[in-house]
């Protein structure tokens, strides 16, 4: 049997040198601009798409993968090396029409190959870091079965939050879920938003200012981890101001041991919109 191959979309929000050093596959979701489509992370990148957007005069929208796009990714691995299994990775099945192509593309080939489709029931690099997790197990020999258990820890050991600076943009793409509650215009007030256990957005709390609202999330982070040795990885959209200092505020009151950075790519960032960061942390 060859070594795992590891397949996941773009909205993992993986950085391009890492997916490239990894071996990773990416399957890209794509950004439209009124008339104009672009492939998320490959024809438009993170500062691109947010200079795009502050100059749009009308919101852009999404799209998943066809099921033919993912049949071709499989297709090209399985030519490669018939004999090695492919874990494939995907954007929450509640946020997104992805994992459910994928699907349908195992379907398409089911007879000659051996694909696990998962459903992170995640966002951005809450799923991003098992698709790393995976691709690291996978590099070192590891099997299909012990990459699986090991990425299904790393989802029980992780949580994750966003700091967004309105409801707008979740709210006119259909991802709102249920910070439906938070809607209005409150001055100042800054949403913190998370996951649930099926993939929904989730309204944990809504504070006014940003000091304030990361204050929150250190306590809601407290209460999952403590003291206990903890990776994290700090992802922003435009401005990397509030990055920095989440980061900062997170390190002083944590046992951190590993720090990571991303940025929140054009498909998350059409629906978190410009001013958003997040943390996602995780046990060591």
């Amino acid at each position: 049997m060859g070594k795992v191959r590891i397949v996941t979309d773009s909205t993992a929000d993986i950085p391009a040198d890492v997916r490239e050093r990894l071996g990773i596959s990416m399957v890209p979701l794509k950004v439209l601009f009124g008339e104009e489509t672009f492939l998320d992370a490959v024809t438009i990148k993170s500062d691109n798409f947010y200079e795009k957007l502050a100059q749009s005069a009308v919101l852009p929208t999404t799209s998943q993968p066809s099921p033919n796009e993912f049949s071709d990714v499989y297709t090209r691995l399985i030519a490669e090396d018939a004999d090695s299994p492919i874990i494939s990775i995907h954007l929450s099945a509640a946020l997104s029409g992805t994992y459910q192509s994928a699907t349908i593309a195992h379907s398409m080939l089911e007879e000659q190959s051996d694909i696990t489709i998962i459903d992170s029931r995640s966002a951005s690099y809450g799923f991003g870091m098992r698709v790393v997790k995976a691709a690291e197990m996978a590099q070192a020999g590891e099997s299909k079965e012990r990459i699986i258990e090991a990425i299904q820890q790393r989802e029980r050991d992780t949580q994750l939050y966003f700091l967004v600076d309105t409801l707008e943009y979740l709210q006119k793409g259909g991802r709102i879920g249920k910070a439906s509650a938070l809607i209005g215009s409150i001055l100042n007030i800054k949403p913190i938003l998370s996951l649930d256990s099926d993939g929904v957005v989730l309204a944990v709390d809504k504070i006014r200012g940003s000091k304030k609202a990361m204050s929150r999330i250190v306590e809601l982070l407290k209460q999952t981890y403590g003291d206990e040795p903890v990776g994290m990885t700090i992802a922003y959209s435009f401005k990397k101001d509030t990055a920095d200092d989440l980061c900062a505020l997170i390190k002083s009151e944590f046992n951190v041991q590993e720090t990571g950075w991303t940025t929140i790519g054009a498909v998350i960032g059409t629906h978190t919109g410009p001013g958003a960061s997040a943390v996602f942390m995780y046990r060591m």
